[in-house]
């Protein structure tokens, strides 16, 4: 029996992989919801030929780039199952993943959230599938480089990311998720409420997992719902306007839960450090687009 689940895309040019995402787990789910950010491309066209006449799809187009946190409550508002898996569609969810995502949810009671083990397209982990809340003093030592001496001081030089930790054999309590795969329980949703959506991109999912466990949720990491995560494809025509939106997201990320726990002095040192970040990327951008017209 098909779990009641309604899978929620968010879609922005993301090509033919659109497709075989939606192929890979239609049949896991009760219903799939695609909603379209105004793609330029052919992506929704690919879709409608592709699934034409299959009613466990529907798409919602939006008429302006309305952002990931936005769409997603749009998807999950018109949602017609209780328990909503919000998907990226660079991915591609293995055979019977999503009903072990399920089993995990439903099986413990404290479980608000939980995603599985994403995997780059060599089968190798890929980093942000499980990781630490990436508080002020833990940003500062994945900015500064300092992760490389963390052997040495691991409890004070700790990496948010724990792809590189040993992999579990059970579904582990973890701080965050990554928002390419995420199932919610209802009963959670209705307490922590739903995406912030003053987030355009990025930093809008760490934002929802700290309100889960805040509220007193868990959050599980399933290694046994394996998912493959194209990363990025979705942001390859605009990587500018994509740097710039996460750095954005992040700067909201830091103002909205540390601003009283942390010095004001260290917390304006990481906002400078984001910044300064997105000044060299935007730097490096533009001496590669003068050296490539000339």
């Amino acid at each position: 029996m098909t779990p009641a689940i309604s899978t929620i895309i968010v879609n922005y040019n993301a090509g033919a992989g659109l497709v075989s995402c939606i192929q890979s787990v239609i049949d896991q789910v009760g219903e799939v919801i695609l909603v379209d950010n105004a793609s330029r491309d052919n992506s929704i066209a690919l879709v409608e030929t592709q699934f034409a006449g299959d009613g466990r799809l529907r798409i919602i187009r939006n008429d302006t780039n309305l952002g990931f946190a936005a769409a997603c409550n749009i998807g999950a508002r018109a949602a017609q199952h209780p328990y909503w898996f919000f998907l990226n569609p660079d991915c591609l969810c293995a055979a019977g993943s999503v009903a072990e995502l399920y089993r995990v949810l439903t099986a413990n009671p404290k479980a608000g959230m939980v995603g599985g083990l994403l995997l780059n397209p060599d089968g190798s982990e890929q980093a942000g599938g499980r990781r630490l809340t990436p508080t002020p003093s833990r940003t500062l030592v994945s900015a500064l480089g300092l992760r490389r001496f963390a052997k040495r001081w691991p409890t004070l030089l700790v990496d948010f990311n724990l792809h590189q930790q040993p992999l579990p054999d059970l579904p582990v309590s973890v701080e965050a998720i990554s928002g390419a795969c995420m199932l919610v329980k209802p009963e959670a949703v209705a307490q922590v409420g739903l995406w912030d959506d003053e987030y355009f991109l990025h930093c809008e999912d760490l934002d929802w997992c700290i309100r889960f466990v805040r509220a007193g949720w868990e959050i599980l990491f399933v290694p046994s719902a394996p998912i493959t995560h194209a990363q990025g494809v979705c942001s390859k025509s605009r990587p500018l306007f994509v740097e710039w939106h996460k750095h954005k997201g992040m700067t909201r990320f830091y103002r909205k839960f540390f601003r009283e726990s942390y010095s004001l002095p260290l917390l304006w040192l990481v906002i400078a450090a984001i910044w300064g970040r997105f000044a060299l990327i935007a730097a490096i951008s533009t001496v590669k687009k003068l050296i490539w017209r000339s």
